[in-house]
C-alpha cells in the first residue's frame, strides 16, 4: 500500500527582528520538497506566517529586502498610552500593500498566538481579519499598544506559547516542524557591552583622565551598566527562552529548526537579507532531521 504523507505543521516562533529568518527556513524547507499544510505564528512569525499562508511570501519578501533603516523608523508612530508604538502606520502599510483577507478564506490553514492582557491566558486567531491577528500578535509589552479584541486587551503571544507547537497540533498537524529563533541569544548583547560600546559620556571621561581630573564616587559602577534597551532585550529573551524549553518539553516537536542569530539586535528589521541567509543556512545543518517529512 502507498504510504499517506502525514499532515505537515509549521510552528513560527517569535523573536521581533530575528524572525524575517522565517522566511529563508520556508524557501529552504520548499527546495528540499517539503511544504506544510498548515502554518500558524506568534508575533513575528505570525506576520511571516500569514504573508505564507495568503500566497505573498514572494511580495513580502522582496518587501523585507528594500527595507532600509529609514524604512524601519518611518512605521515609527509613538505614544506614551498602552506603548511606546502604536503601530497603525506598520498596519496600515499592510491593508494598502496585501489584501487583507479574513482568516477563514486564506487558501493555506493559519492561525495567530496572542496573551490576553486581563487574563493572562493564551488566545488563539483562527478568524477574522488577517492583518488584525497579526497585530495583536505582535503587540509586544512596552513596545506596541494592546488591540482591544472581543473585550479583552490582547498583547504579544510570545508572553505565553513562544513556539506554538500546541496550536499547531490542534489545527490538525500529524507532524510538526518548529521554528525557535531564541536558541543562542540570553546574555549575548549584555556580554558584547564592555567590548562594543563606550558608556554614556565616555570620550569626555578618557579626557578628564587625561587631564588629572578625579573618578566620582560610584562612577564606574553607572559607567558599567547596560542601557535601557540592553536590558529590555535580555529580559525578553531570557522570558522568552525559559517558556519556550518548557513548552516544547510538555509537546516536543517532530523536527526543530533554530537559527544562530545571536548577533541581531531587537530593532535590526533592516537586516532582513542577513537574516533570510541564516535561515536558510538552518535548515541545510538540519537536513538529518527533514527525511522523515520529505513529500
Amino acid at each position: 500500500m502507498e504510504q499517506r504523507k502525514p499532515r505537515i505543521g509549521l510552528a513560527l516562533g517569535g523573536g521581533s527582528a530575528r524572525g524575517w529568518a522565517h522566511v529563508g527556513v520556508i524557501r529552504a524547507l520548499e527546495e528540499a520538497g517539503v511544504r506544510p499544510d498548515l502554518v500558524c505564528g506568534t508575533s513575528v512569525g505570525a506576520m511571516v506566517g500569514a504573508a505564507y499562508a495568503a500566497g505573498e511570501l514572494d511580495r513580502f519578501e522582496q518587501w523585507l529586502r528594500d527595507m532600509s533603516l529609514r524604512d524601519v523608523f518611518s512605521f515609527m508612530d509613538v505614544t506614551l498610552n498602552g506603548g511606546m508604538l502604536k503601530g497603525d502606520r506598520l498596519m496600515d502599510f499592510f491593508r494598502r500593500t496585501f489584501v487583507d483577507r479574513p482568516i477563514e478564506d486564506l487558501p493555506m490553514p493559519f492561525a495567530a498566538v496572542a496573551t490576553s492582557l486581563q487574563a493572562g491566558t493564551e488566545v488563539w486567531l483562527r478568524e477574522g481579519s488577517t492583518v488584525d491577528a497579526v497585530r495583536a500578535s505582535i503587540a509586544m509589552p512596552l513596545l506596541f499598544t494592546p488591540v482591544l479584541h472581543q473585550g479583552a486587551f490582547l498583547v504579544d503571544g510570545g508572553l505565553v506559547n513562544p513556539v506554538p507547537v500546541s496550536l499547531a497540533r490542534a489545527m490538525g498537524a500529524e507532524l510538526v516542524i518548529a521554528v525557535d529563533l531564541s536558541t543562542d541569544i540570553v546574555g549575548h548583547r549584555l556580554r558584547e557591552i564592555p567590548e562594543e560600546r563606550e558608556p554614556s559620556g565616555g570620550w569626555l571621561r578618557r579626557l578628564q583622565e587625561r587631564l588629572g581630573f578625579p573618578r566620582k564616587n560610584g562612577e564606574e559602577q553607572a559607567a558599567a551598566l547596560p542601557s535601557v534597551l540592553d536590558v529590555l532585550a535580555s529580559s525578553i529573551n531570557i522570558m522568552q527562552v525559559r517558556i519556550t524549553r518548557s513548552r516544547m518539553a510538555g509537546d516536543p516537536p517532530d523536527v526543530i529548526i533554530a537559527p544562530r542569530l545571536a548577533h541581531f539586535g531587537l530593532f535590526d528589521f533592516h537586516r532582513a537579507q542577513e537574516a533570510i541567509e541564516a535561515g536558510r543556512h538552518s535548515v541545510a545543518v538540519s537536513q538529518h532531521g527533514l527525511h522523515v517529512v520529505q513529500a
